[in-house]
């Protein structure tokens, strides 16, 4: 039998379109079986700590099971990697974190666009940094800090967790609007040991890291990156108090391949929301030194674009670039 030229270009229209129904159809009734939450960190690290968190409460809301994943690599690029060409059926989500918007520019070659290949689904937590010192530096407060690290440019030494994480963006940003010059020690490795230890200085870290140090004495906090105080460490104020317009913070959200259905970004996000309300999930995330920062899809997304610019502005302005 001979099909007209018309026939045959509807068969062509109708296959093509068919993944696509599949995944709207899919849609309808999600979630069938369990969800999959990508995280580009190891197993027992602070991220991956509040993606179970928050998944035990998904799980209970969506009625599936949202396992998490762990694919740590290349600052979690491989893990956004994976989800960026993942079918966009809301079944491989990923953790984001506040150095998806940092990677967007420190790494040149990516094979993806963050804000174009990621649908932002909805926001866990900020988690504010702090400044921290080791006892034996002379500095009670940050103003001292800065005077003394005026007084001994290039001496003082800034400890991260590798060059272009978040310690060492928002030490370069602290260390530019002071008009200080910290030495930089770049750590593959927690570096609060050796900040500890008296071998470096300082160190700009997330609190859950540092606040049993910070109560024992091990450590002293001398600023928040935060624009508020953290109410676990309430005679620790913002370095905005002295820096105005200081501000870096960090924070954890879930992201999903772009072309994801829009009433499943809306169920996920509403998973999201119910779950970090929960009065026992607070108290868990505030007792990491975080706060819960529900936020809707859209709201979620104008967060990413903005930390996109604005560390692109810091990444750029001081010429920071990756050891080849």
């Amino acid at each position: 039998m001979q099909l007209s030229r018309r026939s045959v270009q509807r068969m062509v229209l109708g296959l093509t379109a068919l993944p696509f129904a599949t995944v709207l159809a899919r849609a309808e009734d999600y979630p069938t079986h369990p969800v999959r939450l990508i995280v580009g960190f190891p197993a027992g690290s602070g991220p991956d700590i509040v993606a179970r968190i928050v998944a035990q409460g998904m799980s209970d809301r969506l009625g599936q099971t949202v396992v998490v994943e762990n694919r740590p690599g290349a600052g979690s690029n491989l893990a956004t990697n994976d989800v960026v060409h993942a079918l966009p059926d809301g079944y491989m989500l990923m953790l984001l974190t506040t150095a998806n918007v940092i990677n967007a520019t420190l790494y040149q070659n990516l094979n993806y666009d963050l804000l174009r290949d990621i649908m932002p689904v909805g926001s866990i937590d900020n988690e504010p940094f702090i400044l921290e010192v080791n006892p034996s530096v002379p500095a009670k407060t940050l103003q001292d800090f800065i005077a003394y690290a005026k007084a001994n440019p290039g001496k003082v030494t800034m400890a991260s967790a590798g060059i272009g994480s978040a310690p060492h963006i928002f030490g370069v940003m602290f260390q530019r609007m002071a008009g200080i010059q910290l030495a930089h020690i770049p750590y593959r490795s927690n570096p609060i040991p050796d900040v500890i230890g008296g071998q470096v200085d300082c160190f700009i870290g997330p609190v859950q890291s540092a606040l049993e140090f910070i109560r024992t004495g091990k450590l002293r906090a001398l600023g928040l990156t935060t624009a508020q105080q953290f109410d676990g460490l309430p005679d620790v104020p913002p370095i905005a108090d002295v820096l105005p317009g200081y501000e870096a913070s960090g924070w954890l959200g879930i992201g999903a391949p772009k072309g994801t259905p829009a009433d499943v970004i809306a169920r996920l996000n509403k998973a999201i929301n119910d779950t970090t309300s929960e009065s026992a999930v607070k108290a868990r995330l505030n007792s990491l030194g975080d706060s819960v920062a529900p936020r809707t899809s859209a709201d979620f997304g104008l967060l990413m674009k903005s930390d996109v610019g604005k560390w692109a502005a810091v990444i750029q302005s001081a010429n920071i670039k990756l050891e080849q």
